[in-house]
């Protein structure tokens, strides 16, 4: 299971939310590199990068941060939030990232992601389900939708696309351990599907609960921030 370390970006810092809401961030390092560098120097290999305010404003707006990590570490980096144009993809691209999170354009405009599919191949794409409930969640969280997570991952994986990050909005920036009872439906009901679970991870024990249901990897970020999960006992794993 890969271990993937999570930096949320807001006005080129590093930030943590609860439960997406945006009123409720908490600034953790204003050098988001830096922070990459102390993954790197753990022997971590993967980041999960959002730009929250990308997000929001429906465009990449903090792609130098993407670009100063992925020049300066060797971290593969899955990045989202804001890409929702063919100049967003190409940016986000051409900065350095790996692959590409696909949430809320996912939803919004599936044929757009499907032409993405086409041009760069699923294994540059990621499916980003954020979920209340089982319920999708767009726009940086800020908007419920009625479509259920079921039904967003059999879209995609009829198409191709079966690597997801799925992220339970109810447990994230929570520290209250990870949804497993929804990570081992989902993994039942689709077989063939790479799921890394993000959202309510606070101990190494959360890594290894989620190691043995059989999720492809797990992000986790204010554990930490917060001092929960040591970077030396992520090296060990």
């Amino acid at each position: 299971m890969k271990i993937i370390p999570a930096i949320d970006i807001i006005e080129g810092k590093c930030v943590r939310l609860s439960q997406g809401n945006y009123d409720k961030k908490k600034i953790y390092n204003e050098n988001p590199l830096e922070v990459a560098k102390s993954f790197e120097g753990a022997g971590l290999k993967y980041l999960h990068l959002v730009d929250l305010d990308g997000a929001k404003a429906g465009k990449i707006i903090n792609w130098k941060v993407l670009e100063s990590i992925s020049t300066e570490t060797s971290l593969e980096i899955d990045f989202g939030g804001g890409v929702k144009s063919n100049d967003d993809i190409a940016l986000a691209f051409n900065s350095g990232t790996k692959k590409i999170t696909c949430g809320t354009i996912a939803v919004k405009n599936p044929a757009r992601v499907i032409e993405w599919l086409e041009k760069y191949g699923s294994d540059k794409l990621i499916l980003g389900a954020d979920v209340k409930e089982k319920m999708v969640a767009v726009s940086g969280w800020t908007e419920e939708t009625t479509l259920h997570i079921e039904n967003l991952i059999h879209k995609y994986m009829s198409e191709g696309l079966n690597h997801v990050i799925c992220t339970d909005i109810a447990t994230d920036g929570m520290l209250s351990g990870p949804n497993l009872i929804l990570y081992k439906d989902l993994l039942h009901t689709f077989p063939g599907i790479h799921l890394i679970a993000s959202g309510g991870v606070s101990r190494v024990q959360d890594l290894e609960n989620l190691k043995e249901a059989g999720l492809d990897g797990a992000i986790l970020g204010k554990a930490i921030y917060e001092g929960k999960i040591t970077l030396t006992e992520l090296s060990k794993m």
